[in-house]
């Protein structure tokens, strides 16, 4: 007894004593994702600051009032084509890897914003943006593979905060890079007169130049992704990729080999854990998934990592069994929940990011409407472009600083289940004050729109990386990510077209009745909706948390310093 006892303690003392180190932080594939993640924003939110004078030039009707309406249909026509086809674009990405279906995503974008620029009517400019809808499954593959490329939850706060940073920069509301690309380069016939021929191709196409530039800018990402970013999905990241090896080619003739030669030899591949081997190397050794079948046969065994050699002999065939997985089992009641959300999180910021501007560019009514407070009151802010502008820019920074900062901060200190529940809860209370400050003095006006701003702001940025991180675990297998996020995308697009659509009418008919918080309640109402089933989310067992307890039982057992062969890893242990 005093032995066996002995013996617990000592293996006790080595489980502390040899507990494995987090591996390294995927900065360097999250980057990459980042680059190539950076131009479809751009892209998108690009046609904002002159789609109304694009559409008035269409001549499709002599009522100003009704080009609003026109312009809306050309912003609404990519997003329900990305609704129509997100599912699909994940599903196939579960099928043919992640990085095919990224790269085709981005070519889509670039030709359908060539397309727009030469755009002779409504109904091509129409069909280009919708184009880049069908063609753009990006959003849900982008978050499977942030989802692939972090292993440990410690990471997931940071890392979920990167494609939401991205987006911000580019996206008209949270940023400037997208709307002064349109705004400078539209019609340079007119802003740049001495570059510029009336009788040349800017000169019949005045929207083409803004288009041109974000072609550029998307095709450079597709060069960028198509040379350095690495597959992730589980069954395709250990094949031979060329652009991988056509990008270590070149940018070793750019920057040279010696440090390269210098190191060769001194560590096996395995030794060196995959986010610390240099991208631009080129040392075959460094990178064993893209080798060639010859380079394979050629190396020593002790080089072939023991993963490659799972999925050699017989560990694809498992993957592929486990993906044929019934949609009753991958779409789990946890899922659901988690998609549900999203989609009713989409729905009401997205009608508060639509109703904001109209709410403070709004006049007060020209025939006064009695008030009956609390509810029945209709009044406006009347202000004008240029300091609405600026409240938005103030909205663009502080969402930066927010993404960046204060989610990681609160994430690990909370939990993203707890902080997602959270904010669900508390969501519904600021579209229910919001219209109130209409109501106060003059004096307090700005400062509380502000208020009202950093108020949104501060849980957009907390709910969005809570939700995918919960999507990303509720996953039962990595093979299945692409079909959820696709699904979760899906539901996303679908909202986000909606909740304009509703939010607008709702705020017409409630200034006409005198009850211009109308809008804001509604949105209030699907919050509280949102708040419900946000409470209903769990987070299962998952995939991560299934691997830390298999490290935790390794450590435990007695470790050897040899190297199993094969008949050994086949062989059940005694």
């Amino acid at each position: 007894m005093r032995t066996r006892r002995r013996n617990s303690m000592a293996g006790s003392e080595r489980s502390v004593g040899s507990k494995k180190p987090l591996p390294p932080y995927p900065s360097r594939q999250l980057t990459i994702l980042a680059l190539c993640r950076i131009c479809e924003p751009i892209a998108f939110m690009s046609i904002f600051p002159y789609i109304w004078h694009m559409v008035r030039d269409f001549k499709i009707t002599e009522d100003e009032s009704q080009i609003s309406f026109y312009a809306g249909m050309v912003t609404s026509a990519f997003t329900f084509a990305e609704f129509s086809t997100s599912f699909i674009w994940g599903r196939l990405s579960d099928k043919i890897g992640r990085k095919p279906v990224l790269l085709m995503g981005m070519t889509g974008t670039g030709i359908s914003v060539i397309m727009f620029g030469f755009a002779p009517n409504l109904w091509v400019a129409l069909g280009a943006r919708a184009l880049g809808g069908f063609l753009n499954g990006n959003i849900g593959v982008l978050q499977t593979t942030v989802a692939e490329l972090v292993t440990v939850k410690a990471h997931q706060p940071k890392a979920y905060t990167v494609m939401p940073l991205v987006w911000c920069i580019g996206c008209v509301k949270i940023s400037i890079v997208g709307p002064m690309i349109g705004g400078w380069l539209a019609k340079p016939v007119e802003g740049f007169p001495g570059c510029f021929s009336r009788d040349g191709i800017f000169g019949t196409f005045p929207y083409l130049l803004p288009n041109l530039f974000s072609a550029i800018c998307v095709f450079i990402g597709v060069i960028v992704g198509l040379l350095f970013l690495e597959e992730t999905h589980a069954e395709r990241k250990h094949r031979h990729d060329p652009g991988i090896e056509l990008g270590r080619s070149l940018m070793s003739r750019i920057w040279g080999s010696e440090k390269v030669e210098e190191n060769k030899g001194k560590l096996p591949a395995k030794a060196v854990p995959e986010e610390e081997r240099p991208l631009l190397s080129e040392n075959d050794e460094l990178l064993p998934g893209y080798r060639t079948g010859s380079a394979r046969s050629s190396s020593p065994p002790d080089t072939v990592s023991e993963e490659s050699l799972d999925l050699e002999e017989g560990g694809g065939l498992e993957l592929a069994e486990a993906e044929r997985a019934p949609a009753g089992k991958v779409f789990s009641r946890a899922v659901i929940m988690v998609i549900i959300s999203y989609g009713i999180l989409a729905f009401h910021t997205m009608a508060f990011d639509s109703l904001l501007p109209v709410f403070l560019s709004t006049s007060p009514p020209a025939t006064e409407i009695p008030a009956k407070l609390p509810f029945k009151f209709a009044d406006g802010f009347g202000w004008d472009t240029q300091t609405i502008g600026f409240i938005l820019s103030v909205q663009g920074v502080y969402s930066l600083a927010s993404t960046r900062l204060l989610f990681p901060f609160v994430a690990n200190k909370i939990g993203a289940l707890r902080l997602f529940k959270i904010m669900s809860v508390l969501y519904p209370l600021l579209y229910l004050f919001t219209p109130y400050i209409v109501l106060l003095p003059d004096s307090l006006r700005k400062l509380s729109v502000y208020g009202i701003v950093v108020w949104k702001m501060t849980f957009s940025t907390l709910a969005y990386p809570s939700n995918a991180i919960l999507l990303a675990n509720s996953a039962p297998t990595t093979l299945t990510l692409g079909s959820i996020n696709g699904a979760a995308a899906m539901t996303a697009s679908l909202c986000r077209a909606l909740g304009p659509i509703i939010s607008g009418f709702f705020y017409t008919q409630g200034m006409e009745s005198g009850y211009s918080g109308l809008s804001w309640w509604v949105a209030g109402l699907v919050a509280v909706m949102g708040a419900w089933v946000g409470l209903q989310i769990t987070e299962p067992k998952g995939r991560m948390d299934e691997k830390e307890d298999m490290d935790e039982t390794t450590e435990d057992e007695p470790r050897t310093t040899t190297t199993p062969n094969k008949d050994d890893r086949t062989r059940p242990s005694p």
